[in-house]
């Protein structure tokens, strides 16, 4: 018999934040990781992890950060299942 996969979820691939917002992401499905350019991220980590079931936080953007378009990765299980971006944009 054939496995026919699902993915069940919602995975946004674009979130806008307002200044002093922050991103929030959780999963049940296993261990979640983030990961922007550690060139170009408006946090005050590049690199967010948490366990199973964990919320994990990004923090408000650094001051300073500018208006744009932040592009990272998310990683569940160390096996890249998508893409995001975070847009930063003034009140």
């Amino acid at each position: 018999m054939a496995e026919r996969p699902v993915l069940v979820g919602l995975i946004p691939q674009v979130v806008v934040l307002d200044p002093g917002d922050q991103v929030s992401w959780i999963s049940d499905a296993g261990n979640l990781r983030v990961e922007f350019d550690s060139n170009r991220c408006p946090f005050s980590s590049n690199i967010f992890q948490a366990p199973m079931g964990m919320r994990l936080l990004s923090g408000p953007p650094m001051v300073g950060t500018k208006t744009g378009s932040y592009k990272y990765k998310l990683w569940l299980n160390e096996q890249m299942v998508g893409r995001g971006e975070v847009i930063l944009r003034d009140r």
